[in-house]
């Protein structure tokens, strides 16, 4: 059985849902109930990943050019804005 869920939104986004559903040839509540459940999904996901597993895969990936800068982060920062 499913429920019924009545939601007020903004002129501009019920104007924005419009377009979608003409375009990919939807009704509005498909489009919304799509969007939800891709939202619920991502919490889900989210919410039991630790932070460090959603971004392990950008570490190493980006390079300062200073070998030092966890150790000396402060000089570098004041001779970049003193010079």
């Amino acid at each position: 059985m499913s429920n019924q869920l009545s939601v007020r939104i903004q002129e501009e986004l019920d104007e924005s849902l419009t377009r979608i559903a003409e375009k990919l040839h939807l009704k509005r509540s498909i489009i919304v109930r799509m969007a939800l459940e891709k939202f619920v999904e991502d919490c889900m996901v989210q919410g039991e990943e630790i932070p460090y597993e959603r971004i392990k895969h950008l570490l190493g990936s980006f390079s300062s050019g200073y070998p030092d800068l966890g150790t000396s982060h402060r000089k570098h920062l004041l001779a970049q804005y003193l010079n």
